[in-house]
């Protein structure tokens, strides 16, 4: 199923005195979600990610703008007829009811020409339990599970409708880091053996890198960027994109063009041909610096952690927006610890361009022909 979004603008009432006017949490939002792939909505808290999900849903009514499922327009259309599955942040499953009873209760409320039998119902739920592997769960309660079992039963509940589409709210962010990755991977697994649509809400860009078919980066209720997750990566369109992907994050650097030469303070670092003289912010990632001993960017080191295949090289340099940049090496090339200086050369790839400002896009070399 299809998911076109237009135009989506949600406004809240302002309960300020000082700031009487609306809020808006999400602004002009325009995106499509092809069937069948796995969406992530990516940004900081607070940034509308899941006031779109709720519209999506039907939980929240658009200000303005149109919701599509295919050719359909469900904007107005209340939540139990959107055939939406919904995996909220705390589970929210019935403590009193066993799992069988807690993956079986949207079932019950069926009416009409969608009401099963028992032995239908009873059917479809062992077979939704036996997708998400719990089968040997089915008599424990809630309280009895862990927080990634709790998870899958969640999951399960959502998926026993035969949903057109499954909406994940930060559906990992209350387990611990192993379990996360494992759940993670088991939400990829399931959404790729049922291939409905989904949408999935996370401020966690790890997870929206390794699970998703495309992401949709947003800041303050605006889309930044959309796009594969590799893609965004290697070419973000502004310095909020480039900062907020990536591990560890992007350094930062104050620096100027003079003459197509990109300069890091008064050090010449890398030939940017095709960018006007102006004063810029330069992104590099950590993967983009190469250790020579002749190399044109001098820092100061501070420290090394070796990561097993990965060396990390902790240095500063007062150009850097923060205290310390990160710059990550093979643990093949030595380091001299002994030696107060570190000199890098940059991998062109891997350096981005910003206007002083706007922080957009300055494109130079092969992406300005």
């Amino acid at each position: 199923m299809k998911i076109v979004l237009e135009h989506l603008t949600k406004k809240f009432p302002s309960r300020g005195k000082k700031n009487p006017g609306d809020v808006t949490a999400v602004s002009d939002f325009t995106c499509e979600i092809p069937d069948g792939e796995l969406v992530g909505l990516l940004g900081p808290s607070g940034c509308g990610k899941s006031t779109t999900l709720n519209m999506i849903c039907g939980l929240e009514a658009p200000t303005g703008g149109k919701i599509f499922f295919g050719e359909e327009d469900v904007t107005k259309l209340s939540p139990e007829l959107r055939g939406v599955g919904m995996v909220f942040q705390n589970y929210a499953l019935y403590p009193h009811l066993n799992v069988r009873q807690n993956i079986q209760f949207p079932l019950e409320n069926l009416r009409g020409k969608d009401r099963l039998t028992k032995e239908e119902m009873e059917q479809r739920v062992s077979e939704t339990a036996h997708l998400v592997q719990i089968e040997d769960l089915m008599d424990r309660k809630p309280g009895e599970l862990s927080g990634g079992q709790q998870q899958r039963v969640a999951i399960a509940r959502a998926l026993v409708k035969f949903p057109r589409v499954l909406l994940l709210d930060e559906p990992l962010s209350n387990l611990d880091a192993r379990l996360r990755l494992q759940t993670r991977e088991e939400i990829r697994k399931i959404q790729k053996k049922t291939g409905i649509t989904t949408v999935f809400v996370t401020h966690d860009q790890d997870e929206a890198m390794s699970i998703c078919d495309r992401i949709a980066v947003m800041q303050n209720g605006v889309l930044m960027q959309q796009g594969h997750p590799q893609e965004v990566y290697d070419n973000p369109s502004s310095l909020f994109v480039a900062k907020f992907l990536g591990t560890p994050p992007i350094n930062v650097f104050q620096g100027s063009v003079r003459n197509q030469m990109l300069y890091i303070g008064e050090q010449p670092v890398l030939p940017v041909s095709g960018a006007a003289d102006q004063e810029v912010w330069a992104a590099i990632r950590p993967e983009g610096f190469l250790l020579q001993p002749d190399g044109p960017l001098a820092c100061h080191l501070e420290r090394v952690e070796v990561m097993g295949r990965d060396v990390s090289v902790i240095s500063s340099h007062s150009a850097c927006t923060s205290q310390t940049l990160r710059s990550i090496i093979s643990a093949e090339t030595r380091v001299d610890t002994a030696s107060p200086t570190v000199r890098f050369a940059l991998k062109p790839g891997k350096v981005f361009l910003f206007e002083k400002e706007t922080e957009k896009r300055i494109p130079f070399g092969k992406e300005n022909s």
